[in-house]
């Protein structure tokens, strides 16, 4: 008999992805989709239409076994929609910071520590829709993963409890507090009905079933955002734990038994069943090494480092002036001298600067109030690089493990699977 499959689909900055899993976590199928260029206007239709691609683009036999789907996107992406959910703006982008009136305001109301009183997050974005667009009845703000769950399921106004946290969902009550209800004109606009990300939200639409060969009872969950998804597919849990992404950024993320929070170094934390995922995010990262050096450049150098000694360059190595974490100052300019004659030594400052940052953003994560990290998984582009992950061993004083799997889609698809027993549970 044919066992069910999973699929994850994973909507990203540049591309889409699709994962399909079996209930052992092995992959059957994996595809992905280039968004190409668009103009503001057209970003919607596009997502809308790569959607139904990955779907119609798998093998019909893994059609007819699909059992469940879930969905991460872009945190902080935010469209306003009708209730048919036709988009009525374009999308505000995760990186869009246009709402810095709206952020002052929501830091006023609900206090300076509010993970939604930033210019990109999805509140802010939501008030300056609602100031830009006006208020008519009906009108459903939602971010970009609960779009697209929302097309597959005919149900508008889904969210989850990763993607409505910067939306200024309480946590703790696990509500809407009233202070939203102040800012939002909740008379004629609403916002999403926030779920566990892998709760069962509804079965995936019947014209869409027909259309797609796809069975009727396939259970659409609710979804996450794209970095929780990568951290899924990892795989770690426990309290302790922790995952480092090298990529162009350093973006650091621990399971923590405690809820940390700090607006001044962008610290946050989300929801991870019985724990919570405490992170913060540099500027540094692989995006300064790519300055210098080319990727058969790192390769051919690194193999000349010895790792087991410190370079003696006391570098801070930032793309540009500004650090936002471990060190909060929009003002601190990088530390890149002096520069030595021989490239592997200068290589090998740089990697020894950004293991020091990793190492102080653990420590300033456990001065918040978080676990102590008792080993690190690694993800991205850097994980790759055996020197690097010796040097940022012997920083941390931790074992660096390299992930297996950290590609997004796949995490999508574990939450498919599993739904929220992924998380943590103490029962």
């Amino acid at each position: 008999m044919a066992y069910p499959v999973f699929l994850g689909l994973d909507f990203g900055t540049s591309g889409a992805r699709a994962c399909v899993i079996g209930p052992d976590e092995g992959i059957e199928e994996f595809a992905q989709v280039a968004y190409g260029a668009w103009r503001d206007h057209e970003v919607a239709g596009f997502w809308r239409e790569t959607l139904w691609d990955l779907l119609a683009g798998l093998p019909a036999g893994l059609r007819k076994r699909l059992a469940g789907i879930a969905v991460d996107g872009t945190s902080g992406t935010v469209l306003a929609c009708d209730e048919a959910l036709n988009p009525l703006h374009p999308p505000l982008m995760y990186n869009d910071a246009r709402a810095l009136d709206e952020a002052a305001l929501i830091a006023r109301t609900a206090g300076p520590d509010e993970a939604a009183a930033s210019p990109s997050s999805g509140l802010a974005k939501v008030l300056w829709l609602q100031r830009h667009l006006g208020a008519e009845r009906g009108r459903v703000f939602v971010n970009q993963a609960d779009w697209l769950t929302g097309l597959l399921t005919d149900r508008p106004g889904i969210s989850d409890f990763h993607n409505a946290l910067k939306m200024g969902y309480d946590l703790t009550t696990l509500s809407w507090p009233e202070w939203v209800g102040h800012l939002v004109d909740m008379d004629h606009l609403y916002l999403p009905r926030v779920f566990p990300p892998g709760a069962g939200v509804a079965t995936l639409t019947r014209p869409r079933c027909r259309a797609l060969g796809i069975g009727s009872d396939c259970l659409v969950r609710a979804g996450t955002t794209d970095s929780i998804a990568a951290l899924l597919a990892t795989g770690v849990r426990a309290p302790g734990e922790a995952v480092t992404s090298l990529g162009s950024t350093l973006v650091l993320k621990l399971v923590s038994s405690t809820r940390v929070q700090s607006r001044e170094y962008g610290v946050y934390s989300h929801w991870f069943g019985d724990a919570w995922l405490a992170g913060g995010a540099s500027n540094a990262g692989g995006a300064v090494l790519r300055q210098f050096f080319s990727d058969h450049e790192l390769v051919q150098l690194s193999a000349r480092i010895d790792p087991e000694t410190d370079s003696g360059l006391a570098y801070y190595p930032l793309p540009g002036p500004g650090e936002r974490f471990p060190i909060h100052d929009p003002a601190l300019p990088p530390r890149l001298a002096p520069r030595p004659e021989e490239d592997a030594h200068f290589l090998h400052g740089l990697l020894d600067g950004l293991s020091a940052i990793e190492a102080l953003g653990y420590r300033r994560l456990v001065e918040l109030g978080a676990d102590a990290p008792a080993r690190v998984t690694t993800a991205g582009g850097g994980a790759n690089n055996p020197v690097w992950r010796r040097i940022r061993e012997r920083k941390l004083q931790l074992p660096v493990l390299r992930a297996e799997q950290s590609e997004a889609a796949f995490g999508a698809a574990r939450l498919a699977c599993h739904g929220s027993q992924v998380f943590p549970s103490r029962s």
